[in-house]
């Protein structure tokens, strides 16, 4: 694995990104939301992609891949670990979103390439990330009222949004990942919030890919 190699690629792709707004359809008929995460030690790499109606944001599809890991975890470089998951669930869709939310980083990255970009440049759709931790840049302190929010710097750059979307919880890590801007990034996932800390998007796609009890309901019912 030459790292010099996937850190090129990565300078290359993230001059690609779209950072401002560039939607086929908008508002969406159908927002996705996506998660990855490993089994069976890391051999294994799960990826959860769902799509949601909007307005509703009802479940209206769900599929889960799972493929041999194809490299080693390196930190910075976890998108190319990530993405080969995804692609295969992508493939599995019968309804691609017209929005995507990914649950990790969008350009919020040391060379603004995180997974919701490197894969919404590989599909060529509008996507957010949503990441549940902070990989890199700075940021006010936050209030502890739901809705606040401060810009996260990097090197004088704004990479994305750091919003408290519930209430004695930690705050999430918003940023563009393609196609979309820095505001309406935001905007989208304040949008789908329902009272949960994470949007329905990512919070469906988690449900699913760790079978959940609200999945379990949901399956249920159908």
């Amino acid at each position: 694995m030459d790292i010099q190699v996937l850190r090129q690629e990565q300078l290359t792709r993230a001059a690609e990104v779209v950072r401002e707004d560039d939607f086929d359809v908008m508002p969406p008929r159908y927002i996705g939301g996506a998660d990855v995460g490993f089994e069976q030690g890391g051999d294994v790499t799960r990826a959860a992609l769902v799509i949601l109606e909007y307005p509703s944001l009802k479940l209206v599809e769900h599929r889960v891949a799972r493929i041999a890991t194809t490299m080693p975890y390196i930190p910075g470089f976890l998108s190319f670990r990530e993405y080969p998951a995804l692609l295969a669930a992508w493939q599995m869709l019968e309804q691609q979103p017209d929005l995507l939310f990914v649950d990790g980083q969008g350009i919020a990255h040391p060379r603004r390439l995180g997974v919701a970009s490197h894969f919404g440049l590989l599909v060529d759709v509008p996507t957010i990330g949503v990441a549940k931790s902070r990989l890199c840049g700075k940021f006010e302190p936050l209030d502890a009222t739901p809705g606040s929010r401060q810009p996260l710097m990097d090197k004088g750059e704004q990479i994305g949004w750091v919003l408290r979307s519930k209430q004695r919880c930690n705050p999430l890590f918003i940023s563009p990942g393609h196609r979309v801007s820095q505001d309406t990034a935001l905007n989208w996932v304040e949008t789908c919030l329902q009272g949960y800390r994470l949007p329905e998007p990512t919070r469906w796609a988690d449900a699913v890919a760790s079978q959940r009890p609200s999945f379990l309901r949901w399956q249920q019912q159908g």
